[in-house]
């Protein structure tokens, strides 16, 4: 089977081959997937880090043989932005992305629950986005994963993906910095996640990534007096 290998800062990866689908996740620069499929301008791929298939601008993707993609070396950024330079001058980089040189040392804790959690507040701000999974916009369970993956923790892709890892914790307050919480809608389905972090403050993607405050009730937005997600569970995977 063929492999690729992404060669832009970030390309969307589309449910159906056309700019007009919908953006299910992305690919970061460097990341590799197999190729299933090649319908002129667009390629079908599987990620290898997470397994999800989708469509892709055929531009963006540097086909590699099997043997070649064996003998990567690569390392993922951990800062909120490298760069790398091409022939036709520098890229940029997002946190997540996967390189074959030496990257700048982490600025991390040895403290893997605190160092989750300092990760997460880099990201501060970061403007939502269905699909998205880097330091430019994320989604939900797309924020979690990355920021999850620059501890070397690899996650599934999706909110009802994630929420099968770890153990479930009995209250609120037995949370730590680095557990996941999970928040269903008016059905029972999981459809959000965030990052626990001290003192019951919850740090998740929301409009933006942004800070609340997590009762046994679920998520309070200070902002509009009121809660915004329905607590399910609360997920030790560390």
């Amino acid at each position: 089977m063929n492999k690729g290998i992404c060669i832009v800062t970030v390309a969307p990866v589309r449910a159906e081959s056309s700019d007009k689908a919908e953006i299910v996740t992305e690919i970061l620069f460097g990341e590799s997937a197999d190729i299933l499929e090649v319908n002129k301008n667009w390629t079908l791929i599987k990620m290898h880090y997470d397994g999800y298939e989708g469509w892709m601008d055929t531009k963006q993707l540097r086909p590699v043989t099997e043997e070649e993609l064996a003998a990567r070396k690569v390392t993922v950024v951990t800062e909120d932005f490298s760069s790398v330079m091409m022939n036709d001058g520098k890229t940029l980089l997002s946190m997540g992305s996967e390189v074959e040189f030496p990257v700048v040392a982490s600025r991390r804790s040895h403290n893997v629950r605190e160092s989750i959690a300092l990760t997460a507040k880099e990201f501060l701000n970061v403007p939502y986005l269905w699909g998205g999974k880097s330091f430019f916009a994320v989604d939900c369970s797309g924020f979690t994963q990355l920021v999850f993956k620059v501890h070397n923790i690899k996650l599934p892709r999706d909110t009802s993906q994630q929420v099968g890892v770890g153990e479930s914790l009995t209250f609120v307050e037995e949370s730590q910095p680095g557990d996941l919480a999970f928040f269903e809608n008016p059905e029972g389905k999981i459809v959000h996640v965030g990052i626990m972090l001290d003192n019951q403050k919850i740090i998740h993607a929301s409009g933006k990534v942004r800070i609340d405050t997590l009762d046994s009730t679920g998520i309070f937005n200070k902002e509009m007096n009121k809660h915004t997600h329905k607590l399910r569970v609360i997920k030790s995977i560390l």
